[in-house]
């Protein structure tokens, strides 16, 4: 068995020779792969969103597949189509692009509601059914999606079930200065990705998928996950809070976030350091208090603060 944290600071180091000055972001699309999850990376154009997912597909040995989400868009261009074949006189199936293991969904809120919902299954139950027939996805499988928070001008907003699938959402924000020169430097006479090697392969990325499923979660630990997700119903601010499916996710988030810190056990502070990038995009903020500029975040760090963190035996004491 391969020692988890080697691995995957193998796989951060790579990726991070594409990907400059976010390290604690590209530590997160890790942590949501390695949870077996799906991300969504909502931020501006051009701070390098499918370079992540290129490089972390790369990197790891995955097969990778784009899907340029546009209004046009079929769900059998996601999912795949059944076609006769007059040769064996009966219907094959075409595998469409979701059938990877890294599938990059670009712009996904450009596609119609019907469209998006061809990935409710895929995202769910890693698997999709055409003609009454289902066809399973081979692990590992992951969704990045991206989505343009400023221009909503021909775009379709992801309703509640669709955002409640993805694991976490990331934004990447601008580079620092330093940063931006160096990506220059970078790509001054070619792209970092198309030198990036292997240096994982995805059976060694089921093995830390199912080593993250053995890091300790004390039940004081499971508690206060649960208090702090209740914390976000009751909010006065709060429209609609996080789900059950988000206590489960931000509990798997923490025991990867943990695996990659070296510990086989879950503390407290894994969980409020994750709480906004596996809570935030499940609470939908009331209209009165959208009107008064209340984000999601300040509604996180509110429950952080009210919720009591738990003691010492929670934090890996006796």
């Amino acid at each position: 068995m391969l020692d988890p944290r080697i691995a995957a600071e193998r796989i951060l180091a790579n990726v991070d020779c594409v990907i400059f000055g976010k390290s604690f972001e590209t530590r997160l699309a890790l942590v949501c792969l390695l949870s077996r999850g799906h991300l969504l990376i909502e931020d501006v154009p051009g701070v390098g969103k499918t370079m992540l997912a290129r490089a972390l597909a790369r990197s790891t040995g995955c097969l990778f597949q784009r899907i340029q989400f546009t209004p046009d868009l079929l769900p059998s261009d996601v999912t795949g189509v059944s076609i006769f074949n007059p040769a064996t006189r009966d219907f094959e199936f075409r595998p469409g692009p979701i059938m990877a293991q890294v599938v990059l969904t670009d712009e996904i809120n450009r596609a119609t509601p019907k469209t998006q919902s061809a990935l409710l299954e895929a995202m769910e139950e890693r698997q999709v059914t055409v003609d009454g027939i289902t066809h399973p996805i081979t692990e590992p499988f992951m969704v990045m999606a991206t989505q343009n928070p400023i221009e909503y001008e021909g775009t379709f907003p992801l309703p509640e079930a669709q955002l409640d699938r993805f694991l976490m959402r990331v934004h990447l924000g601008y580079p620092s200065p330093t940063d931006e020169v160096l990506i220059m430097d970078a790509q001054q006479s070619a792209h970092p990705i198309d030198s990036l090697d292997q240096v994982a392969s995805a059976a060694e990325l089921l093995e830390l998928q199912s080593a993250v499923r053995e890091i300790y979660v004390d039940a004081l630990v499971k508690q206060y996950i649960v208090t702090l997700v209740n914390a976000t119903r009751e909010h006065e601010s709060v429209y609609l809070g996080a789900s059950p499916r988000g206590s489960l996710a931000l509990m798997r988030a923490a025991q990867s976030y943990a695996m990659l810190e070296g510990r086989d056990f879950v503390q407290p502070d894994d969980i409020k350091l994750l709480a906004y990038p596996t809570l935030g995009h499940r609470v939908i903020v009331s209209p009165g208090a959208r009107v008064r500029n209340i984000e999601s975040a300040q509604i996180i760090d509110e429950c952080i603060g009210r919720v009591p963190v738990p003691g010492a035996r929670a934090r890996g004491g006796a």
